[in-house]
């Protein structure tokens, strides 16, 4: 087994300071896959200065976009050329089906890709003339990158979440600390041995594993910090942005979500329950922009239960690694017994199981569970209203077009949403009424890495992917000169 006993700072693989180790879990075992270096503050403090010296003192702000994109491209190139062994890693590290971690892995490749295009064109728009109304001055907007980075991820898409976050921000010129799940660490640090493989300058890229409480919060809380990017829970999210308060930091927050899909009574039914599946049940439910509120119309709704039931009960539950199975194990032992709680506790609220929640039983040990369809949902319900973040769907019914607006917008998350219909018209009427950042239209869950994805309200503060996400990473200057051969003559006469 490799070795992930070390930390990635300046360049080297280092023991951390205090000899700290973790041990990361196979979700579809339970057995240990791994011991991992555990950091403490001191270690942070390490990296960070590291990323601090790489800014201010070393080559990679100051290169050409097209110099940085050669390097991303290596970068991406990296992950293809190993992307079986990276997705069997991430299948034994986070319990996602091996063909979801290959779709994973080349989108990571291609998040560096396309970074690496936007950094070739800031070459030629870093600076954008200004018109002013006194002839005697010119200006430019210029932008530049925001320093250093400190970018924390989740444990759901790992490596993914990673590109969502590295790729910018060293696209944009900045120096960076990623600092990885505790539960899904290992290609984190694979993705820093492919980089340094890449010629990344020393420092650009430091990877820092360990528990949040040890390493999270001791990198959000660091006065070297420039900029903090993190992707995680609202409770997380709210101290992150606390932590940044206090030296005025530049913070981007992507949240929760509890996502709702309105289905009308023209939508083709099967059509419908395959978008709901794939909306809630895709990487186990363990989705941040799951629509895990379905909204259907009232004259379709027993039949679309019935469908739904019917498909849910054939969905293939196992091994990641195995043939065939499309529903792997939960991530860990705590969000396996968040998830059945949840499920509980949805029952003594009074919402209807049509199917689910239980331990396969061709599956001993794991953490496997059914996918669930709930019913008849009540709005006030913990589970109509909370994220879950498992594989867990409630289904209510609605009468008309207002309702189910009104009902979509009835919660304080607005990550994404989405509408099925065969009246377009009224599909592009609904998407603009929707309060979320993201809305789908007759599908759940297309991500591209050229369009914004963020949300609204409690989903979080920014936009990652495209454009959008590049500006994540760089400042503003106005840079004004006097053009005049007179003098200004304000004081001087």
């Amino acid at each position: 087994m490799k070795s992930y006993e070390h930390l990635f700072i300046d360049g080297r693989w280092v023991a951390p300071v205090k000899h700290g180790r973790f041990e990361t879990i196979d979700p579809a075992t339970e057995e240990v896959i791994a011991n991992v270096a555990a950091a403490s503050a001191e270690d942070v403090d390490l990296a960070v200065k590291a990323a601090r010296r790489a800014f201010d003192e070393g080559p990679w702000p100051r290169m050409r976009g097209v110099e940085r994109a050669a390097v991303l491209r290596r970068i991406g190139k990296g992950i293809r050329d190993r992307l079986e062994e990276l997705a069997r890693i991430e299948v034994r590290d986070n319990g996602k089906p091996l063909p979801e971690a290959r779709w994973d892995l080349g989108d990571a490749a291609g998040c560096f890709e396309f970074y690496a295009g936007l950094a070739e064109k800031l070459d030629e728009n870093a600076e954008t003339p200004v018109a002013l109304s006194d002839e005697r001055f010119s200006s430019v907007a210029r932008r530049e990158p925001v320093g250093v980075a400190g970018a924390i991820i989740p444990w759901n898409f790992p490596m993914l979440m990673g590109a969502w976050k590295v790729a910018p921000a060293l696209a944009a010129g900045c120096t960076m600390v990623l600092k990885p799940s505790e539960l899904t660490p290992l290609t984190a640090l694979e993705l820093a041995d492919i980089a340094a493989n890449a010629d990344l300058p020393p420092g650009v890229l430091n990877v820092v594993t360990g528990l949040g409480r040890d390493a999270g919060a001791p990198l959000s809380e660091h006065p070297g910090i420039d900029k903090l990017a993190f992707t995680g829970s609202v409770p997380t999210g709210s101290r992150i942005m606390q932590a940044a308060a206090r030296d005025i930091k530049n913070v981007s927050l992507e949240l929760g979500g509890k996502s709702p899909f309105i289905v009308f009574d023209d939508s083709d039914i099967d059509a419908a329950v395959e978008w709901i599946m794939f909306g809630i049940f895709w990487n186990q439910g363990e989705v941040c922009s799951a629509t895990s509120r379905v909204l259907v119309q009232r004259g379709i709704y027993d039949r679309l239960l019935e469908r739904l039931e019917e498909q849910t009960r054939k969905i293939t539950i196992g091994n990641g690694l195995q043939d065939g199975v499309l529903l792997g194990p939960l991530v860990s032992r705590g969000q396996y017994d968040k998830v059945h709680e949840a499920v509980e506790r949805g029952l003594s609220e009074g919402a209807r199981l049509v199917t689910g929640g239980g331990r396969p039983a061709h599956l001993e040990r794991g953490y496997f569970m059914e996918p669930v369809v709930f019913a008849d949902v009540p709005a006030d319900a913990y589970i109509w209203n909370e994220e879950i973040f498992g594989p867990v769907v409630c289904v209510r019914a609605f009468d008309d077009e207002a309702e189910a607006v009104r009902s979509a917008n009835d919660s304080r998350f607005g990550l994404a949403a989405a509408v099925m219909s065969r009246d377009l018209a009224r599909c592009e009427r609904v998407a603009r009424a929707l309060r979320a950042g993201i809305v789908w239209i007759n599908c759940s869950q297309p991500t591209f890495t050229e369009a914004p994805w963020g949300g609204y309200k409690q989903s979080g503060i920014g936009r990652e992917l495209g454009e959008w996400g590049l500006n994540n990473y760089l400042e503003t200057k106005q840079i004004t000169r006097y053009d005049s051969d007179k003098p200004w003559g304000w004081y001087i006469k």
